[in-house]
């Protein structure tokens, strides 16, 4: 047993390990906001502590200097939620793309920046496409994720990676580690979904602990949907006739799906590491836009994408810690257009990234870190098509940061060097095969130096006052500059320049019935320079049009709140409610400014005023009802806001009832979920209909 050795101790690095049962479990990479000396500061993480028997604290921690919004736990698996995309609409500030089903592609953008500009973490190490940029987040089941947390701007840590420093804004995706009870030496868990649009999900998840410091984790998941659901399309004219009103059904929206996902973890005296592989393959329908009375579509897209990465930790010597981080990724992807009506398409592209990371972190006083970061990143894209450039790009990424804490203030600083190498190959093709001559083009390279500052005040305990800027710099993807007849090589890096001040509450009560109190509220202003949008073209869901959309201006407020209150006889309620309000102009030519085709001025495409949720979850001994509510008010799906492309606020309400049985050696849960409960009809994308009322059941058992 390590022993907590004095108190000079805590003047630097802190490391917690909080041993459960004989076995080493690190709560999160450097997330301590509800464990400090292995003391529970939240009563809503009850239900998953095991009984601590060692704690073992060396260090000191700096707390966040802005808070993040987080999901996990009881109320992460409350919510009726498929995928992480699914999870993410509850979180304020965010606008998710949905184009409709199980299998429907599913983006993210934050603050109305852009898919592009939102990093998404999977396990410390960034997900990436380099040939579009856009990541799917509906490749990624709830099934194995322990938290999701969304950062405005960037991360308030900086023993970090450089790549942590280069977006934003940041998702989080922390998946399951391996937790032992007492004696136990593995934990297997066997889930079973299924409900409307024929959907089947069994997962199978096997923890094995190997020995006192090394655990293994191996999850596999099949999805099989037929896609098909009833909706009804409306069109009202704009003199109030009625164009049509019809019921039918989506089709062509069917998906086969595997995921596989294994991963060992380590801990070593003063450090830690992990070993991941995952491997997800698909095939599903692309059920299209409704248009010009096209009811059905015959499109497929197969994706096999898989990586293997890695993550290694350590305090070296007193006050400096070192991180490395490596990966590997191959992403295969095709996309058949069977119908020669329109046009007969088939293609093939292939992705490759190297990715390496080192960061050196130092405390020179209890109060003030310093931190040092450089990445290289190695992209290629190859692909079937005639004249294909098969781009290649080296990426450098250096970062610098200090932070500190003194008195009543937080703050941190970093400046990330961003430098782009790029080259491509032209080969020209012919029968397809034969290569009849190359040609080597090196394109300019790329730099930029971007800053970002954060800082907070806290006048009193549980109140803080925060603020902080940021610039950063986005090249655009090889689908952007280099795609057959659509990329454009005269396309822009983008720039985004981020201001924001706010202010938090939290109060924690521990003798009543209301236990927790936090309100957050930040005013934002963000400004993007040749903004990069993508537009789905044609029916090909992964083909988009790019271009520069100029210069834009975004205003907002967002506002949230949480509620926790603990009656007798184990009644516990919690409510969150998000509220977000933006004005996101597109001011890039005044002289575009006629009133019926304009775009000067106008709300960007998709782009809400108001929209909020709220999520109230009650529990009582075994039995948990949750609900979920989510409003996306008013928005255009073009920069030109007039009346023609105005589209209608949609909201929907879901419920889901559980139940969980305890045996001796193992664990039962049922659970039922009515999602869109008063069978709204909505389209998040114009013509792409969504589902209406849906159900499904759960059963889960855990050995």
């Amino acid at each position: 047993m390590h022993n907590i050795s004095t108190a000079k101790t805590f003047k630097h690095r802190l490391c917690l390990f909080i041993f459960l049962c004989n076995t080493t479990l690190l709560f999160g990479y450097s997330d301590t906001t509800y464990y400090s000396m292995g003391v529970v500061s939240d009563v809503s993480r009850l239900d998953s502590m095991q009984q601590i028997e060692e704690v073992y604290v060396t260090g000191h921690t700096q707390q966040e200097v802005i808070s993040s919004q987080k999901l996990d736990g009881k109320r992460l698996e409350g919510l009726n939620s498929f995928s992480v995309a699914d999870a993410i609409r509850y979180f304020s500030g965010v606008q998710i793309k949905d184009y409709g089903g199980v299998g429907g592609i599913k983006t993210v953008d934050i603050r109305s920046m852009g898919t592009n500009q939102m990093g998404v973490f999977y396990d410390g190490i960034q997900l990436g496409n380099a040939q579009n940029g856009q990541v799917d987040l509906g490749k990624f089941s709830l099934d194995n994720i322990e938290s999701i947390s969304l950062y405005n701007g960037q991360k308030s840590e900086i023993f970090q990676s450089a790549k942590d420093y280069g977006s934003a804004g940041t998702i989080y995706i922390k998946t399951r580690k391996p937790k032992f009870a007492d004696g136990k030496k593995f934990n297997i868990q066997l889930t079973m979904k299924g409900g409307s649009f024929g959907l089947a999900n069994p997962s199978f998840l096997w923890e094995q602990k190997i020995s006192e410091n090394i655990s293994s984790s191996l999850n596999v998941e099949y999805t099989y949907a037929t896609g098909r659901y009833k909706f009804r399309y409306r069109k009202v004219l704009h003199d109030g006739t009625i164009a049509w009103d019809t019921t039918a059904v989506r089709e062509n929206g069917d998906v086969n799906a595997l995921r596989i996902e294994g991963g060992f973890f380590g801990y070593i005296p003063q450090g830690k590491w992990h070993l991941k592989a995952y491997f997800y393959d698909s095939e599903r329908g692309i059920p299209g836009a409704i248009v010009n009375n096209v009811w059905t579509n015959s499109q497929r897209q197969w994706d096999r994408n898989a990586f293997v990465q890695g993550s290694y930790q350590q305090e070296l010597f007193k006050g400096y810690e070192f991180m490395f981080n490596a990966k590997y990724a191959n992403d295969y992807m095709r996309y058949l257009n069977p119908d020669t009506t329109l046009m007969y398409i088939d293609n093939s592209f292939v992705q490759q990234e190297i990715y390496l990371s080192v960061a050196n972190k130092y405390s020179i006083f209890k109060e003030w870190d310093v931190s040092l970061s450089a990445d290289y990143q190695w992209n290629i894209l190859g692909a079937d098509l005639r004249d294909f450039v098969y781009p290649k790009r080296n990426t450098l990424l250096v970062a610098a940061a200090t932070a500190f804490d003194i008195w009543n203030i937080k703050g941190q600083a970093s400046v990330l060097g961003t430098f782009v190498f790029e080259n491509v190959t032209r080969k020209s093709l012919q029968d397809g095969e034969n290569i009849i001559a190359g040609q080597e083009a090196k394109p300019d390279n790329t730099y930029a130096v971007t800053p970002a500052a954060f800082l907070s005040y806290s006048p009193f305990d549980g109140f803080d006052i925060h603020a902080f800027y940021k610039r950063i710099f986005r090249m655009p993807t090889f689908n952007d500059l280099y795609y057959t007849d659509i990329g454009n090589i005269s396309l822009k890096p983008e720039y985004t320049t981020q201001y924001d001040i706010g202010i938090q509450y939290v109060k924690e009560f521990k003798k009543s019935y209301f236990r927790k109190l936090a309100l957050k509220a930040d005013g934002y202003f963000n400004q993007v320079e040749n903004k990069i949008i993508a537009v789905p073209k044609g029916n090909g869901q992964y083909r988009w049009m790019m271009m520069n959309l100029g210069y834009v201006e975004i205003t907002g407020v967002d506002v949230s709140s949480d509620i926790l209150t603990v009656f007798p006889y184990d009644i516990q309620f919690g409510l969150h409610i998000n509220y977000t309000y933006q004005e996101a102009k597109d001011l890039t030519d005044p002289t575009d400014n006629d009133p019926v085709s304009g775009t000067y001025g106008g709300q960007i495409a998709y782009i809400p005023w108001h929209s909020g949720s709220v999520t109230g979850n009650l529990s009582y001994k075994t039995w948990g009802l949750n609900y979920s509510f989510i409003y996306v008010g008013e928005r255009y799906h073009n920069s030109s806001n007039i009346l023609a492309n105005h589209e209608q606020p949609w909201y929907t309400h879901d419920l889901a009832l559980s139940k969980e049985f305890q045996f001796k050696k193992w664990k039962l849960k049922l659970s039922a979920e009515v999602n869109n409960v008063f069978d709204q009809q909505y389209d998040v994308i114009l013509n792409y209909p969504m589902p209406g009322r849906n159900y499904k059941g759960i059963i889960k058992c855990t050995f």
